[in-house]
């Protein structure tokens, strides 16, 4: 099916990535992709997304140019409906949202509901273009602050909002029933966003106290003590990894020095990764030389966190 994904702002290049797991990109605008979609309910699982629509239409973003689409659609419906707009931070000034909507609504012929309607009709305006489109599904992004890792059994600061481990789950592009392995899984932020994907999950740390922890968080989950250098799984038996590797001082660690970590580390997820299958992984140093050993870099995104903190998230395969 044919759909438009009306996508966050939160990153320039993260959303259009992690819309890639579930659809085929065929245009791309500010906050907009117009997508080729085998299931449009699963893109439910998109963090950077807000809402899945039907794709009716693409138009200029002008009132004579809108008008002409909703005319040619002539669009028809018993059920109620209301008509929203969104206009992304490049669209024109000239007309109003309010309006905007009036214009949709007067040319739909059916029952209006503001309150509770059965459908909803939105419009995206992104630069010089409208995308119109029945919307499918809102994305509750909202769920993932209620899991705020705060409210877990077991928390530590520092860990990784479940927002961001989602698109990190998501960028892998592994499938329900896929084995996913974390290998620095700490309190198990990555771990719980794949399971909710309906994937298996597996996960290891080097510090006693963050997998007794992790188990607090994830009861009746596969979880070991194990130094990620020399992890006691099979070669080519894991889908996908995705972690955040650590950092800092006080970090458990074994090895002789951070990058000697990494160097081993990855060297020891090439072993246990099937292949063709994707790693994800987070660093807060540049490791794309170490990482080009042993995988292919696929893609490669910054993430700021704060002034003294960016994100490094590589796509490996």
């Amino acid at each position: 099916m044919k759909c438009i994904l009306e996508l966050s702002g939160e990153h320039p290049e993260l959303p259009f990535a992690e819309a890639e797991a579930f659809a085929c990109i065929e245009e791309k605008a500010t906050q907009v992709a117009v997508v080729e979609c085998p299931d449009p309910v699963a893109c439910g699982k998109l963090a950077m997304a807000h809402t899945v629509m039907e794709f009716l239409g693409r138009c200029d973003a002008n009132k004579a140019s809108i008008t002409t689409m909703l005319q040619a659609l002539s669009i028809t419906t018993e059920e109620t409906f209301a008509a929203r707009v969104r206009k992304m931070v490049d669209a024109p000034t000239t007309m109003s949202q309010l309006s905007l909507e009036k214009l949709i609504g007067s040319n739909i012929d059916g029952p209006v509901s503001l309150d509770a309607p059965v459908t909803e009709y939105r419009a995206l305006i992104a630069g010089t273009i409208c995308y119109f489109g029945r919307v499918i599904l809102h994305i509750d992004r909202g769920s993932y602050q209620y899991r705020n890792p705060m409210r877990r059994p077991f928390f530590h600061p520092g860990v990784m909002m479940p927002l961001t481990a989602r698109t990190l789950v998501n960028l892998s592009q592994a499938k329900p029933g896929d084995l996913i392995c974390d290998p620095f899984c700490g309190t198990g932020g990555v771990l719980l966003e794949a399971k909710l994907c309906g994937m298996k999950i597996i996960g290891s740390d080097m510090d006693p106290m963050m997998i007794e922890g992790c188990s607090k968080n994830l009861p009746e989950t596969d979880l070991f003590l194990a130094d990620a250098t020399t992890l006691p799984l099979g070669d080519n038996s894991i889908d996908a990894v995705v972690t955040d590797l650590p950092y800092g001082h006080s970090v458990c660690i074994m090895a002789e020095s951070m990058d000697q970590l990494y160097s081993d580390s990855l060297r020891e997820i090439r072993r246990i990764v099937k292949p063709g299958g994707r790693c994800v992984i987070v660093t807060h140093v540049d490791i794309q030389p170490l990482a080009e050993k042993e995988f292919t870099v696929v893609r490669k995104f910054y993430q700021r966190i704060h002034k003294s903190l960016t994100r490094q998230i590589l796509i490996l395969q």
